[in-house]
């Protein structure tokens, strides 16, 4: 069993399609949208996480991408920048996830990207702007 969280850039020609309806109908995949930026007419982006049978779920992703959409892991998006953070644990408290955490014995702030549903809070309240979000 596959599950990830990735990143679709839909190209404006495909805005208006089912593309994301045929993962569930043709190969038989879950998906929870955690963040989706869809216009007609222009270009759409949305963040799925994607579960499913490995099998069913590359040839979900070779589907996609078959169609024109981008694929790409949450991971790339959802950066946090280790120079400008100053472990002052703001973040902490507002993330709906855990994805950012304080080390009990260090009390540094650690980020685990894996958890992350790029929600935007922990950028949003950041004071020195460590967290960054590249969509």
């Amino acid at each position: 069993m596959t599950t990830k969280r990735i990143v679709l850039h839909f190209p404006q020609r495909l805005v208006d399609k089912p593309i994301v309806y045929k993962l569930i109908k043709d190969f038989a995949l879950q998906f929870n949208i955690l963040k989706a930026y869809v216009t007609p007419q222009e270009e759409g982006l949305m963040v799925l996480e994607l579960k499913g049978k490995d099998e069913d779920y590359q040839k979900g992703i070779e589907y996609l991408q078959s169609s024109g959409v981008k694929i790409q892991p949450l991971s790339e998006d959802i950066i946090r920048n280790e120079i400008k953070c100053t472990d002052c644990g703001v973040c902490v408290p507002i993330c709906p996830t855990q994805a950012l955490v304080v080390d009990p014995i260090t009390r540094k702030v650690h980020f685990y990207d894996n958890k992350c549903i790029a929600c935007e809070l922990c950028v949003k309240i950041c004071p020195t702007h460590a967290m960054e979000l590249h969509f």
